[in-house]
C-alpha cells in the first residue's frame, strides 16, 4: 500500500506533466496553427510615393526572342499556341495575358501541381553550368524571361525581370488578410491577384517581430533584433539595412515600397556578405531557396531552387550567394526557403516544392512577391 505522502507525490507529478503537455500543445498551436486575423481586405496601396517619378515604358512590347520570331513569321506564345505572325497581334497577345485570362482555378492548380510541373519541365535537368529558356512574357511595363539552370546538383529557376516602374513589383497577403498564421498556397494567392510571376515571401505570419511594409503600408513596426531588412524603394533600388537605422514609419516616409524581414542579405555592393557554413537558424546546409536580386535600375531576378531530392540536392546560403553574384546581382536577399520555396509563372507552378522530398506539394504561406497590375 502506498502511503498518503507517496500518493500525493505521484498525483502532483501526473498533474504537473499534464499541465506541461497542455501548455506545450497550446504554444505549438498558437505559434503554428491558430489563425489570428488582424486586418481583412488588406489590399491598400500607398502609390503616392510614385508621384513625380519618371516612368519609361519598355522599348518593346515583346521580348527579343518573340521579336525574332515575328520577323521570321513564326511567332509563338509561352504555351506554344499558334498566333499570327504580325507584330501588332503578337504585342496584343502578350499584353492581354497580364490580365490573367488563361489562369486556372486555385483548386485545380493546387490539386494538379505535380502533373503541371511534369508537363512544363524537361525530364532531364539541363547540363551543369548552362541554362534552358522555359518561358517569357512582355508588355510595355513588364518583361520576364524564365530560365532553368543546373548548378551544384540543383535545379534553379531564374526569372529575369525588367520593369518600367517598381510599382509593378507588388506583394499580397494570403486571403487578402494581414495576421498571424493566415496562410494559402503561393499559386492560390497569385491567382487571386492575377499575377504574371510570383514567388513566396518572408512568411511574416510565423513570427511576432520584424518590419512588415507591403505596397507602401507599414503593417508591423516591431523590430527584430539582429535582423537584416530588404527595402525596395519606389524608385526601384534595393537596400539591406538594420532595424536600428530607421523605424518602419520612417522607411515609408523615405519611399520604401516593400520591406521584408527574413534574410540574411546575400550580396551588397556586388560583394557576397554571407560566409561558408552560415545558415538560417538551424536549417540544413542544402535547401530549397527563394531569393530576390537587383542587377541594375529596374532590372531584377527572382530565384527559386529545388532541393531535398535525389534529382535536386538544394543550395547552401553561400552557394545561393555565389549563384546570384554570377547573375550580376549588385544586391541580393534570401527569403523564406525550404518547403515554402515556390515559383509561379503564367498560371502554373514551375518548380517542385517539397517539405521532405517524399512528395511534391505547395506549402501554404503568409505572403507572396509578384509582378502584376
Amino acid at each position: 500500500m502506498l502511503s498518503n505522502k507517496k500518493r500525493r507525490k505521484y498525483l502532483f507529478a501526473a498533474v504537473y506533466s499534464l499541465a506541461v503537455a497542455a501548455f506545450t500543445a497550446y504554444v505549438m498551436l498558437d505559434t503554428f496553427v491558430l489563425e489570428q486575423v488582424e486586418l481583412t481586405d488588406a489590399t491598400e496601396q500607398n502609390t503616392s510615393m510614385f508621384e513625380g517619378l519618371e516612368v519609361k515604358k519598355l522599348s518593346s512590347g515583346i521580348s527579343d526572342t518573340a521579336a525574332e520570331q515575328v520577323e521570321e513569321g513564326t511567332g509563338s506564345s509561352t504555351d506554344n499556341s499558334e498566333e499570327s505572325s504580325s507584330e501588332q497581334e503578337q504585342v496584343q497577345s502578350s499584353r492581354s495575358r497580364s490580365k490573367g485570362s488563361s489562369r486556372r482555378s486555385s483548386k485545380t492548380q493546387t490539386d494538379q501541381s505535380t502533373s503541371q510541373q511534369q508537363s512544363t519541365q524537361s525530364s532531364e535537368p539541363v547540363a551543369a553550368g548552362s541554362s534552358e529558356s522555359i518561358g517569357s512574357y512582355s508588355d510595355e511595363n513588364i518583361a520576364v524571361t524564365l530560365n532553368e539552370y543546373y548548378e551544384n546538383g540543383t535545379k534553379i529557376y531564374v526569372a529575369d525581370v525588367r520593369l518600367s516602374s517598381a510599382q509593378y513589383l507588388k506583394t499580397a497577403f494570403a486571403n487578402d488578410s494581414y495576421g498571424k498564421n493566415v496562410k494559402a498556397a503561393t499559386s492560390d494567392i497569385a491567382d487571386d491577384n492575377s499575377a504574371i510571376l510570383a514567388v513566396n515571401g518572408d512568411y511574416y505570419g510565423a513570427r511576432e517581430k520584424g518590419y512588415v511594409i507591403r505596397n507602401g503600408i507599414a503593417y508591423r513596426s516591431t523590430a527584430e533584433s539582429g535582423s537584416e531588412i530588404l527595402c525596395i524603394y519606389a524608385d526601384g533600388h534595393f537596400d539591406i539595412i538594420s532595424p536600428d537605422e530607421a523605424t518602419a514609419d520612417e522607411l515609408v516616409s523615405m519611399g520604401v515600397w516593400q520591406a521584408f524581414t527574413f534574410g540574411p542579405g546575400l550580396i551588397d555592393g556586388g560583394e557576397i556578405t554571407v560566409t561558408q557554413g552560415q545558415e538560417v537558424d538551424q536549417a540544413m546546409a542544402s535547401n530549397p531557396r527563394t531569393a530576390l536580386g537587383q542587377i541594375d535600375d529596374l532590372h531584377y531576378v527572382f530565384v527559386v531552387s529545388d532541393g531535398r531530392t535525389d534529382e535536386s540536392t538544394g543550395l547552401s546560403l553561400y552557394q545561393l550567394a555565389q549563384f546570384m553574384q554570377s547573375l550580376g546581382c549588385k544586391t541580393a536577399y534570401n527569403l523564406d526557403g525550404g518547403g515554402s520555396s515556390t515559383m509561379y509563372f503564367d498560371g502554373e507552378v514551375v518548380n517542385n516544392p517539397t517539405t521532405n522530398g517524399n512528395s511534391t506539394k505547395e506549402r501554404r504561406v503568409s505572403d507572396i512577391v509578384y509582378l502584376g497590375y
